[in-house]
């Protein structure tokens, strides 16, 4: 039996890698499409390694990106990401991935899915196909070609790049109701900037759940009994807490409408909503040894990812949490250093600080959030073919 091979490139976004690919390389038949990317990560794999694959048992690293040239007038291209499971056969296309939204349109131009100018910044438009959601991208370009060295600097990631601009217009518009993606649509799906969740074994905890850049469930860290600058490693291990923390994020699954049950939300919503644990600023150890003073930082958050915590911070989760800050009455406007709308804060995380701005207005009684804006970096760590065998899709 012979293999079977498809282009792919492998690319950091942010704080996160991923496999892209041009959806016109897959099946159309979303079914075959997911048994290639399933065999292609090495899912399900009982032994949870991946190691028969290009998976690594990471949520940082563990997504593919498929781009193709936009359906819409009004954008030029249009991607889907998905969350592969470890264990299960099981990928999960219904949110975004903002960190490795930035190398979309590196991507695309790489790839000729979009024009760019030869010299200067080009303007991308994106079309997020799994939420409805549009993103303008500004990425700088010499010679004809994406330019990946510079300056910028950002904590979780050991070198320099050069800055990409992401503008995220109106992340909190009604969703679209595809078979990926359940319809709940506005800033609070359950209409309140926070609420009393039940969960696990009739546990309550008050939680701000919100969908803006992804859904997002926050909690106040020292509601579970933590501060919120735990030990990355040490909370890994922590299987009672990481347990509880799950159960919180599957009971607010239910709550925003994602899943049907906890058990649902479980097994087939890996990362929607994603759980954010905040506190108010206070000085702590990043990741790599580097000392955060509690100056240097607006709110504290800790997102747990796939049952871990994240390495530094979801792209999307920091739109979330930066939406919430500028909205009176959630649970992160409690904790929050208070900033005018439009101005970033500075949200300390595991690897260090991320500064990121949300633009909300009070609109007829309801909030309205225009865009979110973010720079991050993007950068092609290789091309070529992946191989997986003839027989899969």
């Amino acid at each position: 039996m012979k293999q079977r091979r498809i282009p792919a490139v492998y690319m950091r976004g942010g704080t996160s890698k991923g496999i892209f690919i041009k959806a016109e390389d897959l099946p159309a038949d979303s079914e075959k499409r997911d048994q290639i990317l399933l065999r292609l990560l090495g899912s399900p794999d009982p032994y949870g390694k991946q190691i028969d694959g290009l998976g690594d048992a990471s949520s940082t690293t563990n997504k593919v990106v498929l781009v193709s040239k936009s359906y819409r007038e009004d954008c030029d291209v249009d991607y889907m990401c998905g969350m592969v499971a470890v264990d299960r056969p099981v990928i999960d296309w219904s949110g975004n991935f903002g960190n490795l939204s930035v190398a979309v349109a590196p991507f695309a131009i790489s790839e000729d899915l979009c024009d760019a100018p030869f010299e200067g910044t080009a303007t991308v438009r994106i079309w997020q196909a799994s939420l409805g959601k549009k993103v303008i991208a500004h990425v700088p370009m010499h010679g004809g070609e994406v330019v990946e060295y510079g300056d910028f600097v950002e904590d979780g990631v050991a070198f320099p790049s050069a800055r990409i601009t992401m503008e995220f217009l109106d992340p909190a518009a009604e969703e679209l109701t595809t078979p990926e993606n359940m319809c709940h649509g506005g800033l609070f799906p359950t209409g309140n900037p926070y609420d009393t969740l039940t969960f696990g074994e009739n546990e309550h905890i008050e939680a701000t759940m919100l969908d803006a850049g992804n859904p997002t469930v926050f909690v106040l860290a020292d509601a579970l009994g933590l501060t919120g600058t735990e030990d990355k490693a040490k909370l890994d291990a922590d299987t009672k807490t990481l347990t509880r923390l799950e159960a919180v994020r599957a009971a607010a699954a239910v709550a925003m409408g994602l899943a049907k049950s906890p058990k649902d939300a479980v097994t087939s919503r890996l990362h929607r909503p994603t759980l954010a644990l905040i506190a108010a600023p206070t000085s702590y150890t990043a990741l790599d040894g580097k000392h955060i003073s509690q100056n240097e930082i607006d709110v504290i958050a800790r997102m747990v990812s796939l049952g871990k915590v994240h390495h530094a911070i979801p792209g999307s989760g920091a739109i979330a949490l930066a939406v919430a800050a500028a909205v009176p009455g959630t649970l992160v406007s409690r904790v929050v250093i208070k900033k005018q709308s439009g101005m970033p804060i500075r949200i300390g995380h595991t690897s260090g600080v991320m500064p990121i701005s949300a633009e909300a207005s009070d609109v007829s009684g309801g909030w309205r959030v225009t865009k979110a804006v973010m720079n991050r970096s993007a950068r092609r760590l290789m091309a070529g073919w992946v191989y997986i065998p003839g027989n899969i899709g």
